[in-house]
């Protein structure tokens, strides 16, 4: 059965990017509408005539090395949607409308846990719909440089992932995970975002990351990690790239049975390899799940008591 939450959870923060204030407002949606952004600032706005609605899928995402990226056919866009994504996905929610006062979703915490809490504590609500999932039937691979992306088949969601970076702080790290029975909600979801400090300080003087803080990220230099806190896990930064490629691959439009294995990938990449596995005959189906397969979907299950027993 498809899932939507019980009642509006309302976002108060800043934009990543620009640093502005922006609210956002997650609802619940018809069976079969899947989750759709609208940018609220835009439909209210009498002199634009743009149309201000936004489906979150994966032809709607436009190049963008820092974040996800969509677009519309009128030019509307909607930035940093990845993490609010994998929440849903990690919840098991199909069905949501989501209202966005600007171009950028709130960065919260940098990570998707106040999301999951939000929805988690508003209530899930099952409605009389079949689920679908998307069934990977053969390999498709993409790569860029040194970085890989590619999904395979296997009988539920999984993704296992390799980073390496030069800084100590991070290093070699590599986790692999089957996204059944509430994991991502107990080890994935309050994995932050990561940067270098000295890509921050770039960034912030070409005036980007405005909105970025050692409270919203994990700021490495070298070997320290200068958030307040440190890491909430020791593998903190391989875990949020798990995050990451979760909410990307919520973009086709339904949950994976499947096996996502990135190494070095990112936002962009995992789009081309979506993009790549639609192009590709014979290597995909959207099926009608059954009871077994729905009890092995991300999320399946997850209720507010599982809030407490997170990582």
């Amino acid at each position: 059965m498809q899932r939507t939450i019980n009642k509006p959870v309302i976002f108060d923060g800043v934009g990543l990017h620009s640093g502005a204030a922006v609210r956002m407002t997650v609802g619940p949606a018809p069976a079969n509408s899947g989750i759709v952004f609208v940018r609220a600032d835009i439909a209210a706005d009498p002199t634009d005539a743009r149309d201000p609605i936004i489906p979150a899928r994966w032809d709607h995402v436009t190049p963008s090395s820092l974040c996800t990226l969509m677009e519309n056919a009128d030019g509307v866009t909607l930035s940093t949607v990845e993490h609010v994504m994998a929440a849903l996905a990690g919840c098991g929610v199909t069905n949501a409308a989501i209202s966005v006062d600007g171009p950028e979703v709130p960065i919260v915490d940098g990570s998707a846990a106040p999301f999951v809490a939000a929805f988690l504590e508003a209530g899930l609500a099952y409605q009389d719909a079949p689920q679908r999932a998307l069934k990977i039937l053969k390999t498709v691979e993409v790569s860029h440089g040194e970085a890989r992306a590619r999904l395979e088949p296997a009988d539920t969601m999984e993704i296992d992932f390799h980073i390496d970076f030069t800084d100590a702080a991070i290093g070699v790290q590599d986790k692999r995970l089957v996204l059944a029975n509430g994991a991502f909600v107990h080890e994935l979801m309050d994995c932050r975002t990561f940067c270098r400090k000295s890509d921050v300080d770039a960034m912030q003087k070409n005036g980007l990351a405005l909105g970025g803080t050692y409270e919203n990220a994990v700021v490495v230099d070298g070997d320290a990690v200068l958030s307040p806190g440190g890491l909430r896990h020791a593998d903190e930064p391989v875990r949020h790239k798990m995050l990451d490629a979760l909410g990307d691959l919520y973009l086709a439009g339904a949950p994976i049975l499947g096996r996502y294995v990135g190494e070095r990938a990112g936002h962009a990449l995992t789009n081309k390899l979506l993009r790549a596995l639609f192009a590709t005959p014979g290597a995909w189906a959207y099926v009608t799940v059954d009871a077994a397969d729905a009890a092995r979907l991300p999320g399946a299950g997850v209720t507010r008591s599982d809030l407490a027993l997170s990582a």
